[in-house]
């Protein structure tokens, strides 16, 4: 029974325990709500305060920047109101000016009109004048309209040929001093890069005995040997009465040469006879060949010329054994080269086609004797055959003047060549067709009117003329030799140029008594 009462009296304590924490678990509840709704009471009162700062900041910035801008406009507003009435002002004051101006022309305008009609007032009282005046100095000087006209035509005439007269010859000077300059700086330096030899050359090939019994040998029986010799070489043996000596001739060079050769090989071997000749001849005619080859690379090597035909290099060759006025013609063609290419490094032109052209301008002399015509156009002929360019056969056939030059290379061949004729030494010319030249120039001088008389001096290289002083005055002196100079030019071939010099003398001669 007690043990059933402590139950139950455990159960009732147990009971009211739970009762006990249950109530005192609620209460404790309900003050963390009380606490929980006070501090998000006061969180949200913290929060509405500081949005509240918030909002009176950003109206207090907004408020500033209005504020800013507002006095920014009105400073702008300004600015612009200022330099409106500026332009204004301007304007006015230009409107003002336009209109000052206009009254200013219309003034002028009605001045000019004044003065017109007063001008043509006088110019009608000046014609009458002129008229009156007119009809007296045709009194006073006998003298028509026309025939005053003519007179004073004549004086213009006159004063305009002094002035013209003295033009031309202050713009030849200056021209001349000009061109003579570079002229000569150019010629000059390319005479002194190229030194070449300028020794003349016979062209009688003589071929020296060692006793004149062997003169017999070489006519043979009959005369077969010497026959024999001049069928197979195509040459001429003249055996006269000088002692120990041949003398070859023959219109071709190389002719000359083989005949030459072979009558040495004869000489040296002593055995003459129609087989033996025949041999040696085929064996100088074999040198000959191999010469021409050498002679012609020697030639292309010693102008740095690329790319020429063979055929064109043999012919190159032939001319070792080509002279003209005693001067070697290959020589001559090697130096035209040399100095046509210096030139045109100067000048900056085609170096290559001055230098190609230059070597081959006198190829045509190669075959001269065994083509017609001119070796100007043989040579051209043959340049077209082995296909050169056209700038050089142009060169080529402009070098004597034929045609005119078209290309500046042109001109540089055609002033070496005459270079390298005319320098002293380099050539022999015949008297007799020297002469000629001289008589020739004094011929032309004295075909003008007005000439007393005229001397080619300087061996022709100047023409000293003396003008009739009643007949042609100081101021024509200037243009008759001009005319002189340019009918030379157009009639006479010579190398190099001619200086033509007029003078006028006058002389008053009394006695006293």
């Amino acid at each position: 029974m007690p043990g059933f009462v402590w139950l139950i009296i455990g159960l009732l304590i147990g009971a009211v325990g739970a009762a006990v924490f249950f109530v005192t678990r609620e209460k404790n509840a309900e003050r963390s709500i009380a606490n929980a709704e006070e501090e998000a009471k006061q969180i949200i009162n913290d929060a509405i305060k500081s949005a509240e700062g918030k909002k009176r900041e950003a109206l207090v910035e907004a408020k500033e920047e209005i504020h800013k801008r507002r006095s920014e406009y009105e400073r702008e507003e300004k600015a612009r109101r200022a330099e409106l009435q500026k332009q204004e002002r301007r304007l006015q004051q230009k409107e003002e000016s336009l209109d000052r101006k206009t009254d200013a022309i219309e003034k002028k305008n009605e001045t000019l009109s004044n003065k017109i009609a007063a001008v043509e007032a006088q110019q009608a009282e000046v014609a009458l004048v002129k008229k009156s005046q007119l009809e007296v100095l045709e009194k006073i000087s006998g003298f028509t309209v026309e025939e005053a006209k003519a007179y004073i035509i004549a004086t213009v005439r006159d004063d305009v040929t002094h002035e013209m007269a003295m033009k031309i010859k202050e713009l030849e000077a200056q021209f001349k001093d000009e061109a003579d300059d570079r002229a000569r700086e150019i010629v000059a330096t390319a005479i002194q890069r190229c030194a070449a030899d300028h020794t003349s050359e016979i062209t009688v090939s003589v071929v020296p005995l060692p006793n004149d019994e062997m003169k017999g040998r070489i006519i043979g029986r009959e005369g077969r040997n010497i026959r024999s010799i001049e069928t197979l070489t195509g040459c001429d043996l003249i055996i006269d009465d000088t002692p120990e000596a041949i003398t070859v001739s023959s219109f071709d060079p190389v002719r000359r040469e083989v005949a030459r050769l072979a009558l040495e090989k004869l000489i040296q071997d002593g055995r003459i006879h129609p087989a033996r000749i025949e041999e040696m001849v085929a064996k100088a005619q074999k040198e000959v060949n191999a010469v021409i080859k050498s002679e012609g690379e020697r030639a292309v090597f010693e102008t740095n010329i690329h790319g020429l035909n063979p055929e064109l290099i043999k012919l190159l060759g032939r001319m070792r054994y080509r002279t003209s006025y005693g001067q070697n013609v290959l020589n001559h063609s090697i130096e035209v080269a040399h100095i046509a290419g210096l030139m045109a490094s100067e000048l900056g032109v085609d170096v290559n086609t001055a230098k190609r052209a230059g070597l081959l301008h006198d190829i045509g002399k190669s075959i001269d004797h065994e083509v017609e015509g001119s070796h100007v156009t043989i040579g051209v002929d043959l340049l077209r055959k082995y296909r050169e360019s056209e700038a050089v056969i142009h060169a080529v056939e402009a070098h004597h003047g034929d045609v005119e030059c078209h290309t500046v290379e042109a001109c540089l061949v055609q002033a070496a060549d005459a270079i390298s004729a005319s320098r002293p030494g380099a050539r022999r010319e015949n008297i007799e067709n020297y002469v000629k030249r001289l008589e020739k120039l004094e011929e032309v001088s004295k075909s003008f009117p007005g000439i007393a008389s005229s001397y080619a001096i300087q061996a022709g290289r100047e023409i000293r003329i003396m003008v009739k002083p009643e007949e042609v005055s100081e101021d024509q002196m200037v243009l008759l030799a001009r005319d002189i100079a340019k009918k030379i030019e157009e009639e006479l071939t010579y190398p190099g140029q001619i200086k033509v010099h007029l003078l006028r003398e006058t002389k008053a001669v009394d006695y006293a008594k």
